[in-house]
């Protein structure tokens, strides 16, 4: 009888101890999530600098972002490629957050060795201590790789995976004299949450490339006071995400950029919305293989969504 019951009393031991740690786990991690979102205080932006350079400026989380700056009196250079609404936004944003900007037209999509250049030249004479690498392309539509045409690949190249790039050597001699500096990068959840992003794959890869340098360049910077983030947000109701409608799940971009600057300085990667970083966690609870059937028939509707729109605009002309 005794025999019996020792290996059954070894088992629930095993097991409670299992179950005590997975609780342990689960109640550090939550704890964690509340300080990190709701209790931790961002940091002064203005240690590292008084001014910022935000690319992509003059649209969504990117005009956000200004705005967020703006009114933690941080100036503003501001890069976008139409120089109609970066005279507006310059104006609007001195005229209500009495800041300072300047702007620099540039098309990400040109192939252009002047961007460090242009950059460098610029910020010469500025306190500059942050970049926020926030200018990003992506389809048209979700579509397959064979069925994407050679303009939105190269663009997405470009766009996504150059600029970044040049960007960050364009600031990194001001960080490296003033040793100190925060580079922010705006990831995608399509790369760093997502096990797959399929129909959207050269975009995804674009992005998988902008997490891996932030990651490399957190370590190659560590020691140089440099900061380096990778923020990657879910959907955000952006022109880029085509969603017009913010909610719960899908902020507005004003939303999501008080939130980000909340976690500059912090976590090399993150993504800055609650409620992001709380499906973050659900969807890398679930098994690889269903996330990606979800994920391939949600962006198989969009295909069809798109190709039904465009039907129907030809047939209207």
């Amino acid at each position: 009888m005794l025999g019996d019951a020792a290996p059954e009393a070894v088992a629930a031991a095993l097991l409670s101890s299992l179950g005590a740690i997975f609780l342990a786990r689960f109640a550090l991690s939550f704890f964690n999530a509340i300080w990190r979102y709701f209790i931790r205080p961002g940091k002064d932006l203005k240690v590292y600098g008084k001014w910022a350079i935000v690319t992509g400026a003059t649209d969504g989380i990117g005009k956000a972002l200004c705005q967020e700056l703006a009114k933690r009196r941080i100036n503003v250079v501001l890069i976008s490629r139409t120089e109609s609404r970066l005279q507006e936004l310059s104006s609007s944003l001195e005229d209500k957050y009495q800041i300072q900007t300047r702007y620099i037209v540039l098309d990400f999509t040109e192939p252009s060795e002047d961007v460090c250049r242009k950059v460098r030249e610029a910020t010469s004479e500025l306190d500059l201590g942050i970049l926020v690498n926030n200018v990003g392309m992506s389809y048209p539509h979700a579509e397959f790789l064979d069925l994407l045409d050679e303009k939105t690949i190269a663009d997405i190249a470009q766009v996504n995976i150059h600029g970044t790039t040049q960007m960050i050597r364009g600031v990194l001699p001001k960080f490296l004299e003033k040793k100190r500096g925060a580079v922010l990068n705006v990831g995608s959840g399509a790369a760093t949450v997502l096990p797959s992003d399929p129909l959207y794959s050269v975009y995804a890869a674009s992005k998988a490339y902008v997490e891996q340098l932030t990651r490399s360049l957190a370590v190659e910077y560590k020691d140089k006071g440099i900061d380096f983030q990778l923020q990657a947000p879910l959907y955000v109701a952006t022109k880029m995400a085509k969603i017009r409608k913010s909610s719960l799940t899908v902020p507005s971009p004003e939303t999501y950029a008080r939130s980000a600057l909340r976690q500059i300085g912090y976590e090399t990667v993150c993504t800055p919305y609650w409620v992001h970083a709380f499906m973050w966690n659900v969807i890398h609870s679930l098994p690889s293989a269903i996330i990606d059937r979800m994920r391939l028939s949600m962006c198989l509707s969009i295909r069809k969504k798109a190709y039904k729109k465009k039907e129907a605009a030809s047939k209207s002309k």
